[in-house]
């Protein structure tokens, strides 16, 4: 049997995350929760002037609301100790070399192999250097960056999403893995926590493709085998776009602020561009039991705004108290009314918010609209005793429809207009006995109430 599985989510605090953030996080997270597996949140936070602590919190606090809750969380501005030590090791090896080209003299370098037809990629003139011309260009005040040496081999992997996969490194120029500065991109550090931290297996978003040929190199000189990759399609927008963080488009806190359900979000960031249709869910742990890395697509997938106001809608109408009651209580929607009010509402809400209005329709104060005061009037004098319950409704209806030989429309809507002040809303059978026979009748003959 193979062990559980050891999985990351690795957000930069540069900005909130949106969707296609969460998407990544949420294939993570559910592929460890099926196999009883371990989620780290792993914040990169090596660059000092855009990583942000505040955006840190923000992205726990989201990740919190989607139901993920981290087994360990690390933050890579703490173990620069580590990188340091696998970079001298990579250098020991004749892996990793210093470079001394400017951002100017690399970018003329490439349009003149562009001009020539070749491929634009770095020609290793730094390995050209000699002691004495190395020595030239640092104390002219130049720093090196440094390289990986890439062996010009083709890659193979097999994508848990994608399956077969493989670059050509040949193709590829050696990646900077430390800045003139010293301080490291991505690629060095994301390697060495996953040694580290023994991750098995890193779901990620297929814009890394190519990355994980050049990884899977940094992985073997290091650690002599690398954990098994998958590229999941990314999510656009309604248009095709790509999402930013920093923009802000369709973010996390947005979508919460908006009164969207955590697990219509949850649904439709891994649901869209899968073998399942988007439906409602009733958990995350039902929602891991429908999702296989292996059967998502590998076009990209979009997401609808239209369709997430939908889907979250009808999550909402499945809830049972249980899981809103706390939320409810939240809103003043508690006491002993609380549950069979929320049922008797869900299904006409497209927010949770709004079961606040149905609870002052049944317990505050309406002022009702008189739209046919004689027939109010009839339906005041044939109103049934007390105590109501859902029948209520039912047998009031039918005794004025005999009275009045009214139905449908011109029966129902004076009376809901009356009521509850409203054009629409929750069935009156349910709401008549959370009303009361006294409050309903003081609205029928005018009285606001």
């Amino acid at each position: 049997m193979a062990s559980p599985p050891v999985v990351r989510f690795a957000p930069s605090p540069t900005g909130r995350i949106h969707i296609g953030n969460a998407r990544t996080a949420l294939l993570n997270w559910l592929f460890a929760r099926r196999r009883n597996g371990t989620f780290i949140l792993r914040f990169d936070d090596t660059d000092p002037e855009r990583s942000k602590a505040e955006y840190a919190d923000a992205i726990e606090a989201d990740l919190k609301w989607l139901g993920i809750t981290p087994d360990l969380v690390r933050r890579q501005s703490e173990r620069m100790a580590a990188y340091d030590e696998a970079a001298a090791r990579l250098r020991a090896l004749g892996r990793l070399y210093a470079a001394y080209e400017t951002a100017d003299e690399l970018d003329r370098r490439r349009k003149r192999q562009q001009a020539l037809g070749r491929p634009p990629i770095y020609d290793r003139a730094a390995l050209r250097l000699s002691e004495a011309e190395r020595a030239g260009l640092e104390a002219s005040g130049r720093k090196p960056h440094w390289r990986f040496l890439l062996e010009p081999t083709i890659v193979h992997w097999d994508d848990v999403v994608r399956g077969e996969s493989h670059i050509d490194c040949a193709s590829l120029s050696d990646p900077v893995l430390r800045r003139e500065d010293g301080t490291y991109l991505y690629t060095l550090p994301s390697v060495v926590d996953d040694i580290d931290f023994g991750i098995t297996h890193v779901i990620r978003g297929e814009d890394h493709v190519t990355n994980t040929a050049v990884q899977i190199q940094i992985f073997e000189a290091l650690a002599g085998a690398a954990p098994r990759f998958g590229h999941h399609n990314l999510l656009t927008d309604a248009g095709g776009g790509g999402l930013s963080k920093r923009a802000g488009a369709l973010s996390i806190a947005s979508l919460r602020a908006k009164g969207i359900e955590s697990l219509a979000v949850a649904a439709l960031a891994v649901l869209v561009g899968s073998a399942e249709a988007v439906r409602p869910v009733d958990s995350l742990d039902e929602l891991a039991g429908l999702i296989d890395p292996s059967h998502l697509s590998h076009g990209a997938a979009r997401f609808d705004e239209a369709e997430l106001e939908a889907l979250s809608a009808r999550t909402l109408h499945r809830l049972p108290y249980a899981a809103v009651a706390d939320r409810l209580a939240a809103l003043g929607v508690a006491g002993p009314k609380a549950e069979a009010l929320w049922l008797a509402v869900r299904g006409n809400l497209s927010r949770l918010d709004d079961a606040a209005i149905w609870r002052e329709v049944v317990e505050g104060e309406v002022a009702p609209i008189v739209e046919d005061a004689d027939f109010l009037k009839l339906a005041v004098s044939c109103a049934p005793e007390g105590p109501w319950d859902q029948s209520t409704w039912g047998a009031w209806t039918t005794r004025l429809k005999e009275l009045t030989g009214r139905k449908g429309r011109a029966l129902f809507h004076p009376l809901r207009l009356a009521l509850t002040g409203r054009e629409a809303g929750p069935e009156l059978a349910a709401l008549l006995p959370l009303m009361g026979r006294a409050r309903a009748l003081a609205r029928l003959s005018g009285q606001s109430v």
